[in-house]
């Protein structure tokens, strides 16, 4: 947790917004520290809008308007991050969980993740 830059996991995010009892007490304090930086990446809002659209997701909150309110910033997806993909052992196979790993060894972040099999990888992590 040194580096004060954080990437929510698409789930965390999801549990954030909706004020989730999931959610620790410490995760829900780091989250709020104006000292940090929370990233929620685009990749996310992209799986997001597919569940929705699927009917497996329910969203009545307005997203855009939920990460200023809390001050997370958006991580876009660029080249980088895709090519990184390429050199990721495969303990998962989700395309969307592996971009945010990806994205969070490139950028340095630490991803802030419940998600067992991406405990599995060697980059920065906070379990939730």
């Amino acid at each position: 947790m040194g580096n004060n830059k954080y990437l929510l996991d698409t789930h965390v995010f999801i549990w954030a917004m909706e004020r989730s009892r999931r959610l620790p007490v410490k995760l829900i304090q780091l989250l709020q520290n104006p000292q940090n930086s929370i990233f929620v990446s685009i990749a996310s809002i992209w799986e997001m809008m597919i569940k929705k659209t699927d009917l497996k997701l329910k969203i009545t909150r307005d997203i855009e308007a939920d990460i200023k309110l809390a001050g997370f910033q958006q991580l876009p997806i660029v080249l980088s991050h895709v090519l990184k993909i390429g050199n990721l052992p495969l303990h998962h196979k989700d395309p969307f969980d592996r971009l945010l790993i990806a994205q969070s060894s490139v950028e340095k972040l630490t991803l802030i993740s419940a998600d067992h099999k991406i405990w599995r990888y060697k980059i920065n992590l906070l379990k939730a």
